[in-house]
């Protein structure tokens, strides 16, 4: 349903064939672009302060940007049945819990859970620890960069059962991505596993982006607001799990065609859903 007098708005599952974002040649690349693909992307101004523009972003938007994300429970029960049946005990951490829109409807699902909860933006921690459902004894909530910062330093070695990096991985440049994964391999139990949702090649938000010269490296972008985003292939996240030393137990991309009927506006919005195992 949508409220009274918002515009009408189709959400329908589809498949459509694989996507590539377009290369472009120099000549189509504003000088900001340019010069960040040159220098690499770890070197380009809003990779380098990302920590900052999202500080910035909670600060503006609290926590009423993301809606909280109910999905994460269906993909458990999918992938975890028979240990979710039998929760107690069982220990998740969220890297990059943002405002909390995961681990409060997970909690609220599955209450015998104990979380581990960080991110890189302090104003994240903040609205965490203020909401109404902030529970000290069934959670573990902590500042991190997990691409520089030790987790071990609060949470206890191989105690881990499950790590969701949910729209994590894409805020960040790809040169970090290998060292979050080795950070969390240290806290996750021998077989547990990380589930990873995020977003994939061929989104239009990605499109879009593109069209605007905003890319700083291959499927890596900024958004106006400062913020960073990495657009998945399945074949990118396979390698670069594999080659941090885990094995897939499941991985595709979820597909959903969105459209706006007053504004005559169609979006393919497209998401990676994988499962990886430890070694």
């Amino acid at each position: 349903m949508h409220a009274a007098g918002a515009p009408p708005v189709t959400v329908s599952p589809s498949t459509w064939p694989a996507y590539s974002a377009p290369r472009v040649g120099r000549r189509y690349l504003s000088i900001r672009a340019w010069t960040s693909l040159s220098s690499g992307s770890e070197n380009h101004h809003y990779s380098r302060r990302s920590q900052q523009y999202w500080d910035k972003f909670y600060k503006l938007h609290k926590n009423k940007f993301f809606k909280d994300r109910h999905y994460l429970e269906k993909d458990w029960r999918s992938y975890f049945d028979d240990e979710i049946e039998s929760s107690h005990g069982k220990v998740v951490l969220e890297v990059g819990c943002g405002a909390g829109n995961t681990i409060f409807p997970l909690i609220g699902t599955f209450p015998n859970l104990y979380v581990h909860a960080c991110d890189f933006s302090p104003q994240a921690i903040t609205l965490v620890k203020s909401h109404a459902n902030f529970s000290a004894e069934k959670m573990n909530v902590f500042v991190c960069d997990a691409a520089k910062d030790d987790l071990c330093i609060n949470i206890m070695p191989s105690t881990v059962d499950v790590v969701t990096l949910i729209f994590t991985l894409s805020a960040v440049s790809p040169g970090k991505m290998a060292s979050i994964l080795e950070n969390c391999k240290k806290v996750l139990k021998p077989n547990g596993h990380i589930l990873l949702r995020d977003y994939a090649v061929g989104d239009s938000a990605q499109v879009k982006l593109h069209g605007r010269n905003q890319m700083i490296s291959e499927n890596f972008y900024f958004r106006g607001d400062g913020t960073c985003s990495f657009y998945f292939s399945e074949a990118y996240a396979a390698t670069l799990f594999q080659r941090a030393g885990f094995v897939i137990v499941d991985t595709n991309t979820y597909c959903k065609e969105i459209k706006n009927h007053s504004r005559n506006i169609t979006m393919q919005r497209r998401w990676i859903r994988a499962i990886f195992g430890r070694s």
